[in-house]
């Protein structure tokens, strides 16, 4: 008997005495990202020989599953075109664009009379970590040394781990902590700080660091800090005197100029001195003309 005649009935024997058997691995799927769930070579070469085979998975329903893709004597049958790409080369499921929902126990199951033999995987699936920032939550500076509590923050990723580290060998334990917050004191006569900041989860991390040198160092998120408190301080002042200065330019603008007989009659109604004319008939002789008679009086002032 060949070598090849002893090969194939080993693997036909597989078929038969190697059912039943289940192995499961974890894979990890990036969100938005295709993921590929592979089987391994005994399971290949079962295929090959046994001639049948399946990829399903579960669902909400623990007592329904859902059957992807049927193989049978080498053609198969995609039931979830658009979502799922099969490779026929060596039997692997591709899932285009992973999503949350696609975080399932998947099987690949060879069948063979009426055994079968089941290889298990369970996707996990996981949003990436965005770039960490770090913030400056508090700063006291005392006695020749500063006192800084750090919170090292992401927007995005999931199940998301912070850790400390320094970027020095000798300050590594001053920087060295598990967790998002770092109470970091030194004194101000040491050289700058670096602590880097390693935000990660099972499939990214990102890193950003904190250099000191001085208290009053602000860096990442702090700086958004200080910022904000420079618009209150100096220019909310600065544009509120700015608005009322123009607010009186148009005012003073807006208001109608008097023209010159009221400007004289203002003159005329300021003054003490009023010249009154008037004609009056004398009464010790009716048959003469009228005398004209000037005749100053005060006049109150309205």
């Amino acid at each position: 008997m060949g070598c090849s005649a002893c090969l194939w009935l080993l693997l036909s024997l597989g078929c038969v005495w190697g059912m039943g058997r289940r192995a499961r691995e974890t894979v990890l799927g990036t969100l938005g990202k295709a993921t590929m769930l592979r089987i391994p070579p005994e399971l290949q070469n079962l295929t090959l020989h046994c001639g049948e085979a399946m990829w399903k998975r579960d669902t909400e329903d623990p007592q329904r599953k859902l059957v992807l893709l049927k193989y049978s004597g080498g053609n198969y049958t995609n039931f979830m075109q658009g979502r799922n790409r099969f490779h026929k080369l060596d039997f692997s499921l591709e899932i285009l664009n992973t999503s949350r929902q696609d975080r399932q126990l998947y099987e690949y199951v060879v069948s063979k009379a009426s055994e079968e033999e089941v290889w298990q995987i369970q996707l996990e699936v996981y949003e990436p970590v965005s770039h960490p920032s770090i913030q400056i939550l508090s700063r006291v500076l005392a006695n020749g040394s500063c006192a800084v509590t750090l919170n090292c923050t992401t927007e995005r990723g999931d199940n998301v781990s912070y850790n400390w580290a320094s970027q020095d060998l000798s300050t590594s334990g001053l920087c060295s902590h598990n967790g998002s917050l770092l109470h970091l004191s030194y004194s101000l006569q040491d050289a700058s700080i670096a602590c880097a900041c390693t935000a990660s989860n099972p499939i990214s991390s990102r890193v950003v660091t904190f250099n000191s040198s001085e208290c009053n160092y602000e860096h990442g998120g702090g700086a958004g800090l200080r910022t904000e408190q420079l618009v209150l301080l100096v220019v909310v002042p600065i544009v509120t005197v700015v608005v009322i200065i123009g607010v009186f330019v148009v005012a003073r603008l807006a208001m109608p100029r008097a023209s010159p007989e009221q400007e004289h009659s203002s003159l005329a109604e300021d003054g003490t001195l009023h010249t009154i004319y008037s004609q009056v008939q004398r009464v010790e002789s009716p048959k003469k003309d009228p005398t004209t008679v000037y005749a100053k009086v005060m006049m109150p002032m309205v």
